[in-house]
């Protein structure tokens, strides 16, 4: 009910909006989702291995983001936030006994949730899911069904639906075996490959991305475009494979930064450019068990799986020549904030009686505005782990990412400055009691007005 009453309103507004006598055009989003991308992969966040020139372009010509975070440690409850700009534990799509969605799981986002898609479908948006999913598999839970017209892409990770017999350690081989998965390949919600040739799947996502701009450029569109990799196992094709000096993961990357480089040219061969926002980030960082097949988190601490800085502060580029202007931003900005600002550009009001937790950048993205201070909440599955308000950044509970670590729960919690210690390695707590208590309010003002959704993934909590 609340879904078709935001659709209605949606609907209104485009028939008042045809009304008038001079709108000017809706922009453009587009928002490319790495899986898996760690800080230190990109020519312009410091690797030094593995080359890439185009989003090291985008960087120069928009917004290179130094403390963006994503609001979870994983893909599921990441990919969940990123859509609807809320945290993960609002629609049920985190746990602790199943961190994310597995083909058998029966869980998926709840129906009743509102993406970006939709809102923005709703305001005459044509919209279209491309890449990884992992949202579920369902009735209710799937693109179609959550506001997207077209979808082509996987409905899940790349190493789920191991074929029978795989050898251990395929996943993180340098040179996994191509037929050793059987996840499907999927358009408009039915199989047309399976198993899907991974070493195609970055090409076709892009051929399918630049297809659609071009097809819809003269109305206003949304492209959610989430990559596979850098997600083990690694495939490129045989343009890429073999030519980073990272190995098959630089390889990865250094395709992935060949396909945002396509589909930005794409937009300057449509004259689309300055009136399109385009987003770079990833889901979590680097998946750093996994070696030399698992990225780095540059100076961060930690990576995937943890609420360290490294598991959940990913490289974001924004881009919009001629509305954006080139700059570094320290600013302390969220996944979560996408929903918002995508609305505001586009004129499209907030779904009434949603709690949202991101907030609208366009003051700062458009104008140069700096950013109120707010505090940002780090969770592991249902529990809240970690806080940060401006450079400080408390840790109530740690974990590594991965392994059989326990949780280390800290009274009192351990305290960093990350714009002095980004390693978070010199616990400061002690001189500074003033700061763990300004923490810990906002920790209870948060906690005392947050309700969890219905869980959809596996938990004991």
């Amino acid at each position: 009910m609340k879904r078709k009453k935001f659709l209605l309103l949606r609907f209104l507004s485009v028939v008042l909006a045809c009304g008038a006598v001079s709108a000017a055009p809706k922009p453009n989003v587009i928002l490319i989702f790495a899986d898996d991308l760690g800080y230190g992969d990109l020519g312009c966040y410091g690797a030094e291995k593995i080359r890439t020139p185009h989003l090291d372009r985008m960087a120069a010509e928009g917004v290179r983001f130094t403390d963006f975070y994503v609001a979870a440690e994983v893909c599921t409850p990441s990919r969940a936030a990123l859509l609807t700009g809320r945290y993960p534990l609002r629609s049920g799509m985190c746990g602790n006994v199943e961190r994310v969605l597995f083909p058998n799981s029966k869980g998926g986002l709840p129906p009743g949730e509102i993406t970006i898609a939709e809102a923005l479908r709703g305001s005459g948006y044509a919209t279209m899911h491309i890449g990884k999913w992992h949202l579920g598999i369902h009735e209710g839970s799937r693109p179609l069904d959550q506001g997207f017209e077209h979808s082509f892409g996987l409905p899940y990770s790349n190493d789920m639906d191991a074929k029978p017999g795989l050898p251990k350690g395929s996943t993180s081989s340098a040179t996994p075996p191509a037929d050793g998965w059987n996840v499907p390949l999927m358009r408009d919600g039915k199989i047309i490959e399976q198993p899907a040739d991974q070493t195609t799947l970055t090409k076709r996502y892009t051929e399918e991305a630049v297809k659609f701009i071009g097809d819809h450029k003269t109305q206003p569109f949304f492209l959610y475009l989430a990559h596979t990799f850098p997600h083990v196992p690694l495939f490129a094709s045989a343009d890429f494979k073999g030519k980073s000096k990272a190995g098959i993961y630089g390889d990865t990357v250094e395709e992935l930064d060949w396909s945002v480089g396509q589909i930005l040219e794409a937009l300057r061969k449509e004259n689309l450019q300055e009136n399109t926002l385009v987003v770079f980030t990833s889901d979590n960082g680097p998946w750093l068990i996994m070696g030399e097949q698992g990225g780095s988190a540059g100076p961060l601490r930690d990576g995937k799986g943890s609420t360290w800085d490294g598991g959940m502060r990913v490289p974001c580029l924004a881009w919009m020549p001629g509305r954006i202007k080139p700059s570094v931003s320290s600013q302390l900005v969220q996944a979560m904030d996408w929903f918002p600002t995508a609305l505001s550009m586009a004129g499209v009001k907030l779904p009434d009686g949603v709690a949202l937790d991101g907030i609208n950048l366009s003051p700062h993205l458009l104008e140069s505005l700096t950013l109120p201070e707010r505090p940002y909440f780090f969770y592991r599955g249902p529990q809240l782990f970690a806080c940060r308000i401006g450079p400080w950044k408390a840790h109530f509970v740690t974990q590594g990412g991965y392994g059989s670590q326990p949780k280390k729960p800290h009274e009192p919690p351990l305290l960093y400055h990350l714009g002095d210690d980004p390693a978070e390695s010199k616990d400061v707590a002690a001189q500074h009691p003033e700061v763990l208590k300004k923490i810990q309010q906002a920790v209870q003002t948060h906690q005392s007005q947050m309700v969890p959704g219905v869980k959809q993934l596996k938990s004991n909590e």
